[in-house]
């Protein structure tokens, strides 16, 4: 497996510059109202590969597994944030999002492990066109790995519990 550094080092900038960005607006509000709950709008993506196995991603804020995916940004389309997220937390390139469904409500409330409380708006999409090799984003994600349906792990982080069941029931 070769990478471009030059490429490697482009787009770890300008991931940088976009964390940055996110990272001051989140940090201004939370400023304003410390811990209390915000509303988060969520892209997400939930890869499937070719043997009908989910992507997930070992967390390293609460060593949970769950999938990709992160707040939208400000006057950012969804399916460019998932597709930004994707990349940046798994080093994957989706070709192909089709909606999965949008969960909200009490399943989706989270408090992180900082005390920061969200109420989270997750759109999901599923993609089973991309292409890249995995590569865990060093901050946020200590593995990924495919799993089987029957075979998803038991610590699955609280707000995508709802939408990774509702991916094993489409599987039987």
């Amino acid at each position: 497996m070769c990478y471009n550094i030059r490429e490697l080092k482009r787009y770890s900038m300008q991931r940088i510059e976009r964390k940055t960005a996110m990272s001051s607006y989140i940090m201004d509000l939370r400023k304003i109202v410390g811990h209390r709950p915000l509303l988060q709008v969520g892209a997400s993506v939930i890869v499937e590969d070719a043997q009908g196995r989910i992507l997930l991603q070992l967390r390293k804020d609460n060593h949970l597994w769950g999938y990709a995916g992160g707040s939208v940004e400000l006057d950012e389309v969804v399916e460019e944030a998932a597709k930004r997220e994707l990349k940046e937390e798994t080093g994957l390139t989706a070709h192909n999002l089709e909606l999965f469904g949008v969960f909200s409500g009490k399943d989706t409330h989270y408090v992180y492990p900082n005390g920061d409380e969200v109420s989270n708006v997750d759109i999901v999409f599923l993609c089973k066109e991309y292409s890249g090799d995995l590569i865990c984003q060093e901050d946020e994600v200590e593995t990924l790995q495919f799993f089987a349906p029957d075979q998803i792990p038991d610590k699955i982080s609280p707000p995508v519990l709802t939408p990774i069941l509702k991916w094993v029931a489409s599987k039987k």
